[in-house]
C-alpha cells in the first residue's frame, strides 16, 4: 500500500510540472516536475531491485528537498495552490518512506 501512495505521489509530480508548463510556460516547472517524479520512481524501483532501505532513503532525500521548495514558494506566492499542496504531498512522502525505512 505505501508503495502505491509513493507511486501516486511520483504521478503527482510529474502531473504538477506539466500542469505548470501548461498554464505559465514554465519550463523549469514540467523539467523539475519530470527529475522529481522520476527519482521517486526510481526509489520505488530501488525498494525490490536493490534494497528496501536504499530506495526509501531515495524517496526521503527527495521528499525533504521538495518541502523546502514548496515552502519557500508558499511563502512567497502566500497561496496555498499549488505549492502548498505540494507541500503537504511531500511530507506525506517523507513520512511513508521514513516509516518504511524504521521497520527494516
Amino acid at each position: 500500500m505505501t508503495n502505491l501512495i509513493l507511486g501516486i505521489y511520483a504521478g503527482l509530480l510529474a502531473v504538477g510540472g506539466f500542469i505548470g508548463y501548461k498554464k505559465a510556460g514554465s519550463k523549469p516547472s514540467l523539467v523539475m516536475g519530470l527529475i522529481s517524479a522520476f527519482v521517486v520512481a526510481g526509489g520505488l524501483y530501488m525498494t525490490t531491485a536493490v534494497t528496501p532501505v536504499c530506495g526509501y532513503s531515495t524517496i526521503a532525500l527527495m521528499s525533504s528537498l521538495l518541502m523546502v521548495v514548496f515552502f519557500i514558494r508558499l511563502q512567497k506566492t502566500k497561496t496555498f495552490m499549488p505549492s502548498g499542496m505540494l507541500l503537504i504531498l511531500s511530507l506525506a512522502g517523507l513520512i511513508l518512506s521514513l516509516r518504511q525505512i524504521i521497520h527494516f
